[in-house]
């Protein structure tokens, strides 16, 4: 049997110390290689703390982390991350901020000088894909909050990471720009298959994109329960409208709700 490519056993998490906040507790998790799971949860479950610790930015304070085999203790060059703000860098164009994990990570901050017009080229190609082909000179402040998001998905996958971390990317989008980049980010994933964690407080989306939906309990966050998502892809949006789909999104609402009746409290 294939062992999971993201291996989460028995993680714990305390921010502040002995004393401090118990954000998770005993939580362990498996996703495939080439799987694209969403992770859904109360306010404050430690959803986010779990990203952390998966690309290696926080170690656990309890428990292990390993990622394509090995133990994670640092961060992570074979990860890229998008989060609910693009945080462009309003100075430099899109192509330049799309390019920008390349004078970073390793091995192709070495090869960047020597291989700029290949590197350039996949840029170009992954805001091809992304609807953004000739915006490569415009500046972050000339495209919408949409089209900036789509950029900073591109700058996540521009160094070919086997995982890409997503933590809710398209939160802060109205509804109708947040739905097209949800067709956006099925065609990459299609295109490209990374391994995909999804943090998200949206059940829709968790539906429409993931392979499976993990549900975290109140904090301290552990996984409590999983949905498996039984659409083929390519998904069409008309889907989200069936008896169906409508059906798993309020059976993960209700699974939510129990968590949340279960609420809190720092058990030390």
């Amino acid at each position: 049997m294939t062992p999971p490519f993201v291996q989460i056993d028995g993680v714990s998490m305390r921010y502040g110390g002995v004393e401090g906040t118990l954000a998770l507790r005993d939580a362990s998790l498996d996703v495939g290689d080439g799987e694209f799971v969403a992770v859904v949860g109360p306010s404050g479950c430690g959803k986010s703390t779990l990203m952390r610790l998966v690309t290696g930015l926080w170690p656990p304070t309890e428990g292990t982390v390993i990622v394509d085999g090995a133990e994670v203790d640092g961060p992570l060059s074979i990860a890229g991350m998008a989060f609910q703000n693009p945080t462009l860098l309003p100075w430099r164009n899109i192509i330049d901020n799309v390019m920008l994990p390349l004078e970073v990570v390793q091995p192709h901050r070495r090869q960047l000088r020597a291989q700029r017009g290949t590197y350039e080229r996949r840029a170009r190609d992954l805001l091809k894909l992304v609807g953004l082909d000739g915006f490569e000179a415009k500046f972050p402040w000339q495209l919408s909050g949409g089209m900036q998001q789509r950029a900073s998905l591109c700058r996540a996958l521009v160094h070919d990471p086997r995982l890409l971390m997503l933590d809710e990317p398209f939160g802060a989008l109205d509804v109708f720009t947040r739905e097209d980049l949800w067709d956006v980010m099925q065609a990459v994933w299609l295109a490209k298959k990374p391994t995909v964690i999804l943090v998200t407080h949206d059940l829709k989306e968790a539906v429409y994109l993931a392979d499976r939906v993990l549900i975290m309990s109140s904090r301290p966050g552990r996984i409590i329960a999983e949905r498996r998502v039984p659409y083929p892809r390519p998904r069409r949006l008309e889907q989200t409208y069936e008896a169906e789909f409508q059906a798993i999104v309020h059976e993960l609402r209700d699974r939510i709700s129990e968590a949340r009746k279960g609420e809190a409290t720092d058990v030390r």
